[in-house]
């Protein structure tokens, strides 16, 4: 019992005190004018008895009234016990509660404050949730591979060609698999990373051009065109850094763009800071792939034809703002994206 009246009955009581010493407080104080003035003689004795009837009307008063808010507590302090009930729900891990409370401005704005963090809540258990499967997904498929053709090179009847097939599978799942481990732990190093050390200046245009060269095989077998405009720039950073920013986008460019198309890579030196784009006329995405572009592991395509394990985006982000640079996504469906990094000088 002693549980119940601590747990469900505290804010209550809590308000019924308060307001019983407020009661209390005021008509100490009243009486005790009265007794001053009485003691200085500006109020007769005959006057002050007169009074008592008054002071114990006004006793009277203070009992109905705290009685009235012992009585009325439960019901005002109810939008209070629904928050709470609602906070519970969430603890238990239902993030589809909504509380609505009308009628008190502080009230109002506690519910949609509310609401605002059960939605980003279920936003955070939905990347989870999908976080595990596709790190499941993007682990489990090469591992699987090899296994299975592991199996299949033990058998005997195999043809020297059937062989080598499979060896060569072998061989580009287990790229695959050091790939992505290779980008899980540079992801997770530059997700506590705050600091870039070995910061020296040099010429972004030329790290740009060097990694168009080396992509090279990529956009070739694809038929692509690559137009380049780089304005010399000399910036100061890590350089193996930077570098991993312009393969990542490129080769996204590429793997994303139609054959026979076109992309667009450009670099402005301008006053105050240095802009980088890059625009394919690929596939492009919906708005819901870009809501989430930079989500670990996410892959707008569920069906994971394109090679890929979502890591390059998010550590293509991370980088920039370890660059102190913000990157832009402009993007529709089947109109092909432009990304866009601002950095400072």
């Amino acid at each position: 019992m002693r549980e119940f009246f601590q747990k469900r009955l505290s804010l209550a009581i809590t308000l019924v005190i308060f307001v019983f010493f407020v009661f209390v407080a005021t008509f100490i104080i009243a009486l005790a004018i009265t007794i001053f003035l009485n003691y200085i003689g500006y109020v007769k004795h005959s006057d002050m008895t007169k009074a008592l009837p008054f002071f114990g009307f006004v006793g009277f008063c203070i009992l109905l009234g705290t009685s009235l808010t012992a009585f009325l507590s439960k019901k005002a302090l109810n939008p209070i016990r629904t928050v709470i009930d609602a906070t519970h729900k969430v603890a238990d891990g239902d993030f589809s509660v909504k509380v609505n409370i009308k009628g008190i401005g502080e009230l109002e704005e506690l519910s949609q404050s509310f609401n605002k963090m059960t939605y980003e809540l279920s936003s955070i258990e939905t990347l989870r949730s999908d976080f595990v499967n596709n790190f499941s997904h993007e682990f489990k498929t090469p591992i699987v591979s090899i296994r299975g053709f592991a199996k299949l090179l033990k058998e005997n009847n195999l043809t020297e060609e059937e062989r080598q097939e499979y060896l060569h599978i072998i061989m580009t799942e287990s790229e695959r698999l050091a790939a992505l481990s290779t980008n899980v732990l540079a992801l997770s190093k530059y997700e506590h990373l705050e600091i870039i050390s070995d910061k020296m200046p040099f010429r972004l245009d030329e790290q740009i051009r060097k990694t168009i060269v080396l992509m090279e095989p990529k956009w070739s077998a694809k038929d692509i065109t690559v137009n380049v405009e780089l304005d010399n720039v000399t910036f100061s950073g890590n350089e193996d850094l930077t570098q991993q920013i312009w393969v990542n986008l490129i080769d996204n460019a590429i793997k994303f763009s139609h054959n026979g198309s076109t992309i667009h890579i450009s670099l402005s030196n301008k006053t105050e800071q240095i802009e980088f784009a890059i625009q394919d006329d690929g596939i492009g995405m919906d708005s819901q792939t870009k809501a989430r572009l930079f989500d670990k592991f996410y892959q707008g395509d569920i069906s994971h034809a394109k090679q890929g394990n979502g890591l390059g985006l998010p550590l293509v982000k991370r980088i920039v703002q370890l660059c102190s640079g913000t990157i832009y996504v402009e993007s529709a469906k089947d109109e092909g994206s432009k990304f866009t990094i601002i950095l400072p000088k």
